[in-house]
């Protein structure tokens, strides 16, 4: 038979039962990873259902924001002491520097809140929700460069081919809305350091998890997602003849090899077909009040902002998405920081606490966990030149800050500390598998039983490691 014709007869046999077969098939394919019939069960009654994360790229400076110095005032320009350097490990940044300057910061601190937490003055607004947030002061990690950094902030290793912390969960918990992905990534450049460190797809990528779960990424210009609108000259109805063809063919083709990539193929169209009705709606932001505004900044009025990011992550969320990661990059600032760090802080720090405060007006920060991170911190010495106002701080992992909010989290906590110098942990030292296992649980999640077999072993998140963080639970 003519080969043309063949097809033609396949088409018109499989394809040509109607916009049914395949598709339902499909359909019913992705309900059996929706939410409660995911291929897993919860472990444990879940404390959350969804997860905020506000990724600030770069690694902002703790002792300038979140953990204040005062004694360093008296040291200004000392050498750091070799007792508590301790024979750390430098970047090649500054590991060439004849001496490491004690560098305190310029910004003042005051406390907030019935907790009395102290916050840097560049971030009143965070202040003002001091009785909301759990400050976690005694992080630390390995990684002292970027890219191995965020990586494992991300992934929960180092090294790039492991799935995100988002990818886990949409596999863990499966989807909530069928119209929408599980896991929504969004990006924004900050104006402290606009030309700052890149970031890459695999940083929300499904690593050796079905592809499905890798973060969808919404564009800060033309359509929110590539290639939402149907091309010139192309109705919905071709479109919708077009995937159930394809389907069909896919459908085979899984028959033939067996490949469960064939079926996230599928799914994934289909998954992009309903996003066309879907993606517009939620990115619209027409329909909100002129109060929304107000508590944002007018700058959640410009798309691809962080403010508008965090805007549209709450509207996410409201539909049933799963996991939305923002990253704001522009926080790498080895030099000229007192400048610098005055944009990022202007860029997040009313977005961040309106978010939080959005949440929890609308009833939603009960079951929804917020949080604001970097991958590592920032040193006390000066990278460079030192002057009374003016300094650069080179990367830290041996201790940095971030803070949690929402579903399970014990508000107005500070857990933690640090040395006078902001350079070694003093006490309740948190790794980030020590955070992941403790995300995880908060979603119903045991971190040790959440695992995939790939290449003869059982994966996790936390690898071989990880301990819950009793003390920031409520």
């Amino acid at each position: 038979m003519n080969s043309a014709l063949h097809r033609r007869v396949f088409l018109q046999q499989t394809a040509g039962l109607g916009i049914g077969a395949t598709a339902l098939q499909t359909l019913l394919h992705g309900e059996q990873h929706g939410e409660q019939a995911s291929s897993l069960s919860l472990h444990h009654p879940p404390k959350a259902k969804r997860i905020i994360y506000l990724c600030q790229s770069g690694a902002p400076s703790q002792m300038d924001l979140f953990d204040p110095k005062p004694a360093m005032a008296k040291r200004f320009n000392e050498n750091l002491p070799e007792s508590i350097r301790k024979g750390q490990r430098l970047t090649t940044m500054t590991s060439g520097q004849t001496r490491f300057p004690v560098a305190p910061s310029i910004f003042s601190f005051s406390r907030h809140g019935r907790s009395g937490m102290e916050i840097s003055e560049l971030l009143p607004h965070t202040g003002s929700i001091a009785d909301r947030i759990c400050l976690i002061r005694s992080m630390h990690t390995e990684a002292i460069n970027h890219d191995p950094a965020i990586t494992f902030l991300q992934t929960g290793f180092e090294q790039a081919g492991r799935p995100s912390l988002g990818a886990w969960l949409s596999y863990g918990l499966g989807s909530v809305n069928a119209d929408l992905p599980a896991f929504v990534v969004m990006l924004s450049r900050g104006s402290g350091r606009p030309n700052c460190q890149p970031l890459y797809d695999r940083l929300w990528g499904s690593g050796f998890l079905p592809s499905r779960h890798q973060g969808v990424k919404f564009l800060a210009t033309g359509d929110p997602v590539l290639f939402l609108q149907n091309p010139p000259g192309s109705s919905l109805e071709a479109r919708r003849e077009n995937l159930d063809s394809i389907a069909a063919l896919n459908h085979l083709e899984h028959e033939r090899l067996g490949d469960p990539e064939t079926l996230t193929r599928i799914a994934q169209y289909e998954m992009a077909f309903r996003m066309q009705t879907s993606v517009p709606e939620v990115t619209d932001l027409s329909d909100e009040p002129e109060s929304t505004f107000h508590l944002y900044g007018e700058k959640a009025r410009q798309r691809g902002t962080y403010a508008a990011n965090c805007l549209l992550a709450r509207r996410l969320i409201e539909k049933g998405v799963r996991f939305v990661q923002l990253y704001h990059m522009g926080w790498d600032q080895h030099n000229a920081l007192p400048k610098q760090i005055r944009g990022q802080c202007h860029d997040t720090d009313q977005p961040s606490a309106a978010l939080v405060k959005d949440l929890h007006q609308r009833g939603l920060l009960e079951d929804t966990l917020v949080i604001w991170a970097g991958e590592f911190g920032r040193t006390i010495y000066s990278q460079g030149e030192l002057t009374a106002d003016n300094y650069g701080r080179d990367h830290h992992p041996r201790c940095f800050s971030l803070w949690l909010a929402g579903a399970g989290i014990k508000p107005g906590h500070i857990h933690g500390s640090t040395d006078d110098f902001c350079y070694n942990i003093e006490a309740d030292p948190v790794h980030i598998h020590d955070l992941n296992a403790t995300l995880l649980h908060l979603l119903g999640l045991d971190h040790e039983r959440l695992t995939w077999r790939h290449q003869g072993r059982d994966f996790r998140l936390t690898d071989v490691h990880g301990h819950l963080v009793k003390g920031i639970m409520s």
